[in-house]
């Protein structure tokens, strides 16, 4: 569903809290912390009361929930429970591209993709099936913004195609 004519850009930090708890906290353009744990999302929005509702209702976040921690706990079979999963590699560069094994997840999300040097991760695309795209980018190259963040500069700041 293509509703911005234009990247919409959120800074902000991403957080594995152990288990399967994830924190995103926005600080710009507005503020909000979002926590997933115990089967729960909660939303915080500045100047809102905060609301919750069950991670059944939102399966692109438990795909999202069980990516990261499967990634980051080093639990390459919990990975390939919920994906197919292919890796590439040229030289130092990788990719690791996700692509969700239920068809219902697979109609909200066509594919998650990694692209990293060495040990680091450097981006995330979660691509929908419609063509829209959200990257992310991780660890130094966050910072590295480009003054025009259009989808090609941030992915030519990943090292890939848009």
């Amino acid at each position: 569903m293509r509703v911005l004519d234009k990247p919409l850009v959120v800074s902000g930090e991403l957080s594995w809290l152990g288990g399967d708890r994830l924190e995103r906290r926005v600080d710009l353009p507005t503020k909000e912390t979002a926590t997933i744990a115990d089967g729960q999302v909660t939303q915080q929005r500045e100047g809102r009361k905060p609301r919750s509702f069950s991670l059944e209702r939102a399966p692109q976040l438990k795909v999202l929930l069980d990516s990261f921690v499967a990634l980051l706990g080093g639990d390459p079979s919990r990975l390939a429970d919920s994906f197919d999963v292919t890796v590439a590699h040229a030289g130092s560069q990788w990719t690791l591209t996700l692509k969700p094994r239920d068809p219902r997840v697979a109609k909200q999300i066509a594919s998650i993709r990694v692209d990293g040097a060495g040990t680091e991760a450097r981006c995330m695309r979660m691509e929908e099936p419609d063509g829209d795209v959200t990257m992310d980018l991780l660890g130094d190259l966050a910072t590295k913004m480009p003054d025009a963040p259009t989808r090609d500069a941030i992915a030519a700041l990943c090292g890939g195609t848009p």
